[in-house]
């Protein structure tokens, strides 16, 4: 609740916006469970009805404890092809659970120049039976002909070797075509179990 001051300094309550300014709401586009699958894709729901797409991420677990790492990409012909070329950054903040070591670094490792590789948002995410990874992806203007495609992720979780670990990643698939579809995928192994809602923003 925002708080307005007078000109005599009394308080009072804003508990609405001014009619002059518009609110934004989140609509629920589509949802998709994990169950031993390869991967998860959105091939419908990414249009221009909205300017901005949130993909938020539910307990997304691999089927493998072996260093996979969750990774997406953009289509540009309704998911025939994952290949759109990309430029991004991605940092990381991570603590043991046994306190021996914490650190923030940028990952050189993981980020791409001009490539059309999938690219990591979440370096190790365990594969034990409460490990796991959420988080979520803001994408913005998918159906511009005239600019880039700037998206921002952020995901929490658990490493195989008990590490709290935070990733962010941001940057542009480098198109001017309509960018409609997202698919989602471990480096190896099947997304055991999870989900993935994807969001309009108006």
């Amino acid at each position: 609740m925002a708080l307005n001051f007078a000109n005599n300094n009394s308080l009072s309550a804003i508990t609405s916006l001014p009619a002059s300014i518009s609110g934004g709401g989140m609509t629920l586009i589509s949802t998709q469970t994990a169950s031993s699958s390869s991967t998860i894709s959105f091939t419908s729901g990414i249009d221009s009805t909205y300017d901005e797409y949130v993909f938020k991420l539910y307990n997304i677990h691999p089927s493998s404890d072996s260093d996979v790492q969750l990774q997406f990409n953009g289509s540009v012909d309704t998911g025939s092809n994952y290949n759109v070329t990309k430029t991004t950054t991605h940092f990381s903040a991570y603590h043991y659970e046994s306190d021996a070591y914490t650190g923030l670094g940028y990952n050189t490792a993981y980020d791409l120049a001009q490539s059309t590789a999938f690219q990591v948002i979440s370096t190790n995410i365990g594969g034990d039976n409460d490990q796991c990874g959420s988080g979520y992806i803001h994408l913005f203007n998918p159906s511009s002909a005239t600019f880039v495609k700037n998206f921002i992720s952020n995901v929490s979780f658990v490493q195989s070797d008990d590490v709290a670990r935070i990733d962010y990643v941001a940057g542009y698939f480098n198109t001017q075509s309509v960018l409609d579809s997202i698919q989602f995928k471990f480096s190896s192994g099947n997304i055991d179990s999870g989900v993935i809602k994807l969001y309009g923003i108006s």
